[in-house]
């Protein structure tokens, strides 16, 4: 059972890695290329397109060749959910006295995993440590 869930999370992280980035993108340089998508995850730009027509053809982001990169209302929900979860399992970690550049790293991994169970155990944690 619990193996059933790993390999689930594993079909979604990359598709959560790149609408979270591209998010991100927009939201500190008011717009996300593919140029930049491939520095932020050290990979070669055709290796970014294809996850970007990908993306595209599955209704996440819309795009014109030679443009900006934008998320669709679909792409948007599952970024601001990603970041959530990875805002929270990162408080999570640095309450638990972790430091931030760990806990980074750790959050980018376990986000993928976290159950909502155990994600909403942790908010209320973070709600009463009041740390981070």
């Amino acid at each position: 059972m619990s193996f059933r869930k790993v390999r689930n999370a594993h079909k979604t992280e990359n598709t959560e890695d790149y609408l979270e980035l591209i998010a991100e993108l927009l939201n500190s340089k008011g717009e996300a290329r593919i140029v930049d998508i491939a520095n932020e995850l050290s990979i070669a730009q055709a290796t970014a397109n294809k996850t970007i027509q990908r993306l595209h053809n599955q209704g996440f982001i819309k795009k014109q060749p030679y443009r900006s990169i934008f998320l669709t209302v679909k792409g948007q929900q599952i970024a601001s959910k990603s970041k959530k979860r990875h805002n929270t399992v990162l408080k999570f970690l640095m309450n638990l006295g972790i430091d931030q550049k760990t806990a980074s790293a750790d959050a980018e991994g376990i986000e993928h995993h976290v159950s909502e169970k155990t994600l909403k155990k942790m908010e209320k944690f973070n709600s009463a440590k009041k740390i981070v």
